[in-house]
């Protein structure tokens, strides 16, 4: 999981990007705005008009945690023991910087039986203001599958994907080894464990599936030109099964 850093410009588009840091760190945002979210561990988030003391958690599966959003520009250092997400995405306005604590995270259930997991959504636009910066946590349980139906993420031109996004793997460990899931982007079937990244610059993806006996985590971190809006097209083929839930 060390050296995990994603840029627009190591993708190889424009406005999407994620780093994972270990205990502690420090730097600018620059032209990004972030999010610092504990994956495992706490630590102490400083910036120019103030401090965070994030709480943290065990690990991605132990519940919400809180975070700290930065706007672009802004030098912060990171204190503490334990793994961090640094979600962030290219910004053009500045937002103040904010503190997001754990019960002001929206938890959601989605989908039913074999499709259901558990969303956190902290950096959604109903939670976080914020310029370009869409980003949520996924748990899904043993054996089920998520990001399900396949779907596309549609702004201001439909039919047209246009938000860049990130997955970030984690897999709870076996008894005797890691842990393993898979997730279909386009035609392609991809194993993931934990550590792994995954980039969708547009089109169809889904489903991600945790193999039974290893629940599976992943954070998605999204950000495109258009309005900050999180859209959702479903593949025309198999958006009938949303009716199955209800």
């Amino acid at each position: 999981m060390s050296g995990i850093e994603v840029t627009p410009e190591s993708a190889g588009w424009g406005f999407t990007g994620l780093r994972i840091v270990h205990d502690a760190h420090s730097g600018t945002t620059g032209q990004d705005e972030v999010v610092v979210l504990p994956l495992a561990g706490s630590c102490t988030v400083g910036y120019r008009s103030g401090r965070a003391e994030l709480a943290g958690r065990a690990s991605p599966f132990a519940g919400v945690t809180d975070s700290v959003y930065l706007p672009r520009d802004t030098e912060f250092t990171i204190t503490g023991c334990g793994r961090f997400a640094l979600a962030r995405a290219r910004a053009e306005r500045g937002y103040p910087a904010r503190y997001i604590a754990a019960d002001e995270v929206r938890v959601e259930h989605r989908g039913a039986g074999a499709c259901a997991r558990t969303v956190h959504n902290f950096g959604t636009p109903d939670v976080l203001s914020a310029d370009r910066l869409i980003a949520c946590e996924v748990l899904t349980p043993a054996g089920n599958w998520s990001s399900y139906p396949p779907h596309k993420h549609d702004t201001e031109r439909p039919g047209e994907s246009v938000l860049e996004e990130i997955y970030y793997f984690e897999v709870q460990d076996g008894p005797v080894g890691p842990g393993m899931g898979y997730l279909k982007a386009e035609q392609v079937l991809a194993e993931v464990r934990t550590g792994d990244v995954v980039l969708i610059p547009d089109g169809f993806h889904g489903p991600a599936m945790a193999v039974p006996g290893y629940q599976m985590y992943y954070l998605n971190v999204m950000a495109g030109p258009g309005r900050r809006e999180w859209l959702i097209c479903d593949d025309p083929a198999h958006s009938w099964i949303r009716e199955q839930w209800k």
